[in-house]
């Protein structure tokens, strides 16, 4: 299992970023672990049974990467990271001090991954509505991460029900609130379903995002999610479908900080006077004062004391209790009232 001392877990989606070449999968794996990322996510697949010869190509796709085929499975074949290669990167994250996981999209992929003993199940999108598959996944009874990209909330709760009755306890369940659009424009990200998710199901809630930037992620932070999911590249302009919309290692690792500052930001929610804001209750604060300089005997009266700093003598809370009283000694004009 992890060993994350932090609340909020960030998973690194390299996907199939790497154009299917391992040396830019590793390169991957270390940009993730320098950004500080608790994940490094890949996708495990064999083209043949995750799409059929007449599956087109999706917009965003076509856009980004024309020169590979016209129809999915041309394109993903050459995304396909084998056995070896698995094996492979799972060492190379060890060796980097990160952890590994990847994304099933088909029954044998699922039996593969099921053999490395991975701390999670991602469950993409994309198999929200895929039976056998949740059942599969579900009778590991293991953690699962599961994004409601294209999904209604009808369609999460028919999904929650299948993995549940195949096996996986509920509270294993963490929900990713997703739009699956590459990018997605920010006025399709309705980052409060995040919130609705939560209430509705009553599990642990988190984002898959897929707009430029980064800011959406880190406001996802803010409002409670536990895990931020980001697509990251080497550089933005290299050939494949999905580096347009992926962060570069600069950009990761500014989110990941961002994300930890607001995650301290966030504290236990108790209103009370913190450690580092102690020592400015004096100067901040202020005290009953003379006003002017009052003889011994005299009543203290509006017309004679006032409020200043610092804040080491009667509270100004007590006002109503000094005025009426009378002056034990002399006092110059700023001198801290006593009774």
């Amino acid at each position: 299992m992890t060993n994350i001392e932090h609340n909020v877990i960030v998973i690194a989606e390299a996907g199939v970023n790497h154009n299917g070449d391992l040396s830019v999968a590793k390169k991957l794996i270390e940009v993730a672990a320098e950004a500080g990322a608790d994940y490094v996510k890949f996708q495990t697949f064999k083209s043949s049974n995750v799409v059929s010869i007449y599956a087109p190509k999706a917009t965003y796709q076509e856009n980004n990467a024309p020169e590979e085929g016209n129809t999915q499975i041309e394109m993903i074949r050459k995304y396909e990271l084998d056995v070896a290669a698995h094996i492979e990167l799972v060492d190379y994250c060890k060796h980097c001090n990160i952890k590994f996981l990847s994304t099933a999209f088909d029954l044998e992929s699922v039996d593969f991954l099921a053999s490395l003993s991975l701390d999670y199940w991602k469950i993409p999108s994309g198999e929200i509505t895929n039976y056998p598959y949740l059942r599969k996944v579900g009778a590991f009874n293991d953690k699962i991460i599961l994004s409601t990209g294209m999904s209604t909330q009808l369609e999460v709760e028919e999904t929650l029900n299948v993995l549940i009755d195949a096996g996986t306890l509920r509270e294993n369940i963490t929900l990713l609130h997703c739009n699956t659009q590459y990018p997605t424009p920010f006025e399709d990200v309705n980052l409060n379903s995040m919130l609705t998710l939560k209430n509705a199901f009553q599990l642990n809630v988190g984002y898959s995002d897929h707009t430029l930037g980064i800011e959406v992620p880190i406001a996802a932070v803010a409002l409670g999610a536990s895990i931020i999911e980001k697509h990251f590249t080497l550089n933005r302009n290299m050939e494949g479908p999905d580096h347009k919309a992926s962060l570069e290692p600069h950009e990761l690792r500014t989110m990941i900080q961002s994300i930890r500052h607001i995650e301290k930001a966030m504290g236990d929610g108790v209103k009370r006077v913190s450690n580092s804001e102690r020592e400015n209750l004096v100067v901040a604060r202020k005290s009953i004062v003379a006003k002017q300089n009052i003889l011994c005997g005299e009543m203290f009266s509006e017309e004679n004391i006032t409020v200043k700093r610092p804040g080491t003598g009667i509270s100004p809370m007590l006002w109503n209790d000094v005025i009426g009283q009378i002056a034990a000694r002399d006092f110059h004009s700023d001198d801290l009232i006593v009774l």
